[in-house]
């Protein structure tokens, strides 16, 4: 039986998502972790490098305007990661939540180069994070502090990352129980929110003005307020 997209969004509603062993993997298995990642927006953590590059504007932020072709390369294999978990199963069910509506990217250009980019899912004032990748150096650091500051525009209350990674956890990406993330997200999806059509350099900017971990060192982990 076909995999139909309303099925996948009932799914995120009970706080399960989808994920294939391998890219060549036809099979999809539901996950359900015991912890899972969570981006407080206030939280977020930029180093200071980054927060310089952001400000010369390295990269020409959009939204929404190749999905398709972010998908693909989430999917596609690179140096640090020989394969992926997005099979084509995967890429055609997002496709066609992204017609929908539900589904979402962040690109960072650079002219005519695609240079990085995530994806994710939108439902009520929920955001889950499915993946990024990165052709140039911070493309996607880039476009996930976009992305934070569009979800804040739009009024969204939950950033779902899945997991605690090293490199989420840097940006201040924390681990909740199940329970207590499955009642944020109850809370989250029965409120409405809007993804933001297009993003803003210099409200991204004004953005890291307001954050409280202004005084984050190069590591990402904040630093003690002088």
């Amino acid at each position: 039986m076909k995999l139909k997209p309303e099925l996948l969004l009932r799914a995120y509603a009970v706080g399960i998502f989808p994920m294939a062993e391998s890219r060549f993997d036809p099979d999809i298995h539901w996950i359900d972790p015991d912890l899972r990642g969570v981006l407080p927006f206030d939280s977020l953590h930029v180093p200071r490098r980054l927060r310089r590059k952001i400000r010369k504007r390295p990269y020409e932020i959009r939204v929404n305007t190749a999905f398709a072709e972010v998908i693909r390369l989430c999917a596609t294999p690179a140096p640090d990661r020989r394969d992926t978990w997005i099979n084509p199963t995967i890429e055609s069910l997002y496709g066609e939540l992204h017609c929908m509506g539900f589904a979402h990217s962040v690109e960072a250009w650079h002219g005519d180069l695609l240079a990085g980019g995530l994806y994710g899912v939108s439902l009520g004032a929920a955001f889950f994070g499915e993946s990024m990748f990165s052709r140039m150096t911070d493309a996607s650091k880039v476009a996930l502090v976009h992305l934070v500051y569009l979800l804040k525009q739009g009024g969204f209350r939950l950033l779902d990352t899945q997991f605690q990674t090293p490199h989420l956890k840097q940006f201040g990406v924390i681990e909740v129980p199940r329970e207590v993330y499955r009642q944020q997200l109850a809370q989250a999806i029965h409120d409405s929110a809007q993804f933001p059509k297009e993003t803003s350099d210099a409200g991204v900017e004004a953005f890291l003005e307001s954050l409280t971990a202004e005084w984050a060192g190069d590591d990402g982990v904040p630093a003690e307020r002088p």
